[in-house]
């Protein structure tokens, strides 16, 4: 009941204040919250003739506004970010580890496979400019890097799966 008669009559006046210390509409609902548990656990303070309960009420709102600036100056500086945008470093090893079996793919398939492979992914050629540079017809440029390719699955069957070879 207290609680509840305190809201009635100073409740806009107190939102008024906590909103004009922490310029936050949100944070000073919840200042004015705690404003009044403290003022109900304080009950028998608030029943005195000389106390002005404005004033008290007042007061207990700019001491708990006064100590939430003092504990966010202590913690670090809180960020809103899902988790989802946050970007992760990447890991070294492991783009040494697909250099690694990459180079090894390819040293150990035959020259015209290799040659293939080389002009369109790592020259980012297509399959006419490959023709072209190799000197051989589109056609064979298709069906070498389609052999080069399953050949090279064949030898990491666990990448294949995974996206990592073509």
């Amino acid at each position: 009941m207290l609680v509840r008669s305190l809201y009635e009559h100073h409740g806009r006046a107190m939102l008024a204040y906590a909103t004009h210390l922490t310029r936050d509409r949100s944070q000073a609902e919840d200042v004015v919250q705690e404003a009044l548990v403290r003022a109900w656990r304080h009950a028998d303070l608030l029943s005195g003739e000389n106390v002005s309960v404005r004033g008290w009420l007042f007061t207990v709102i700019r001491n708990i506004v006064r100590d939430m600036a003092r504990a966010r100056k202590i913690r670090p500086v809180e960020v809103n970010v899902s988790p989802d945008v946050i970007p992760l470093e990447e890991d070294h090893a492991d783009s040494v580890v697909d250099s690694m079996v990459v180079a090894d793919g390819l040293s150990r398939l035959s020259d015209e496979h290799r040659q293939v492979l080389e002009q369109m992914y790592l020259r980012g050629s297509t399959v006419v400019q490959a023709a072209k540079a190799l000197g051989i017809p589109p056609g064979t440029v298709k069906s070498r890097a389609y052999y080069a390719i399953r050949a090279l699955r064949q030898m990491y069957p666990n990448l294949a799966g995974e996206g990592q070879v073509a």
